[in-house]
């Protein structure tokens, strides 16, 4: 009998809120972006499931990649963090990889390179995130330089990134889609500006190329309601059961630390979970769980492999009663809010130990 901690991935929830993306974006491309491992789900068989839908997918490093170029997905993937050094050229030449650029030394690399195949370029633009990207000064001259380029596509795309996309209130985005709209104005190039908040919330951004990212998963990059994002499906379900059972009474401790003591004869149940499984031990004393598809609440620290919640309220507790830990009526969205962090890290940090558990996909 296997340790009940796993992730159940729903492949057909990934591709409903795929389809939601493109939808959005028509007629411009929605590109699945597929980073961190999937941001945790599972790279390899999320571009699997997106194969038919997606027409390119989108990663941080060539290391990731190949990790899908060996697995057998076809199409192009975009290096979102470019190159880290020259060699990286050849490699991507030959792999169908997309280059984002925005330095002199990838230039460099690029312009000094033997490849047979000219290389797809975007070109990242810095409208005021100020963590990579060109100066809207420097975008015409490094354009053309890239365009003369014999390595190089001729049709680069230019892009940029939102500083506070999820933020409905600020007007940073509407600064930023007008700062990149109006660099590129003259150049005549495809543009790509949204990510998952761009997406769902600021139809300006829709350009020739999209990046839907965390949206893909099934969870809001918001904090308030929001049309679209509110018909997202979860994707991962973490889930596991109860492998113990027992009352403490009116002034006992439970956990690391004694953190959290007893107010009145309280039922006990340990969860086989915890922050070796990718639960966030910073999860306070009230983090909701669901036990048997009633909310319960966290008690004590969260262990390595192990959470205490109490279950004092409902009825009809058992050991090996299915514990849900975020999914579709407890999104991971929430539970990182307990924990003083956002739903893209809780789920990035999934670690290898916890099986994810892949749902049938009918294509």
């Amino acid at each position: 009998m296997a340790r009940p901690a796993k992730a159940i991935i729903n492949l057909e929830a990934l591709r409903h809120n795929f389809q939601l993306a493109a939808s959005l974006c028509s007629p411009g491309l929605a590109l699945a972006v597929v980073k961190a491992n999937a941001y945790g789900h599972g790279a390899v068989p999320v571009a699997r499931a997106l194969a038919d839908l997606a027409p390119a997918f989108g990663v941080a490093c060539i290391e990731e990649a190949l990790e899908l170029r060996a697995a057998g997905i076809e199409q192009p993937i975009l290096l979102l963090e470019g190159i880290f050094s020259a060699d990286e050229v050849s490699i991507a030449a030959e792999n169908n990889f997309w280059l984002m650029l925005e330095n002199e030394q990838q230039f460099l690399a690029l312009e000094n390179a033997s490849v047979t195949e000219a290389l797809k370029v975007w070109l990242k633009v810095d409208t005021g995130m100020h963590r990579l990207g060109l100066s809207v000064e420097d975008l015409m001259p490094a354009y053309r330089r890239m365009h003369a380029c014999k390595n190089v596509d001729k049709t680069i795309v230019v892009a940029t990134h939102f500083a506070c996309g999820d933020d409905l209130e600020s007007e940073m985005t509407s600064q930023q889609i007008a700062c990149l709209r109006d660099a590129a104005r003259d150049l005549g190039a495809p543009l790509s500006l949204a990510n998952s908040p761009g997406i769902l919330a600021w139809p300006q951004a829709i350009a020739e190329w999209n990046r839907p990212g965390f949206m893909l998963y099934g969870n809001s990059p918001f904090s308030v309601a929001q049309a679209e994002a509110d018909t997202l499906q979860a994707v991962m379900t973490l889930k596991s059961a109860i492998i113990s059972l027992r009352e403490v009474v009116a002034g006992e401790s439970v956990g690391y630390a004694a953190s959290w003591t007893a107010t009145r004869t309280t039922k006990i149940a340990t969860i086989a979970m915890g922050y070796g499984d990718g639960y966030p031990r910073q999860a306070p004393s009230g983090t909701p769980v669901l036990v048997n598809g009633q909310r319960a609440p966290l008690v004590g620290r969260v262990s390595m492999d192990m959470i205490t919640v109490d279950v004092s309220d409902i009825d009809s507790v058992a050991i090996g009663d299915e514990v849900i830990l975020w999914g579709d009526n407890l999104s991971a969205n929430e539970v990182a809010g307990h924990a003083g962090t956002i739903g893209y890290e809780v789920l990035t940090r999934m670690p290898m130990r916890t099986p994810r558990i892949y749902s049938e996909v009918n294509i």
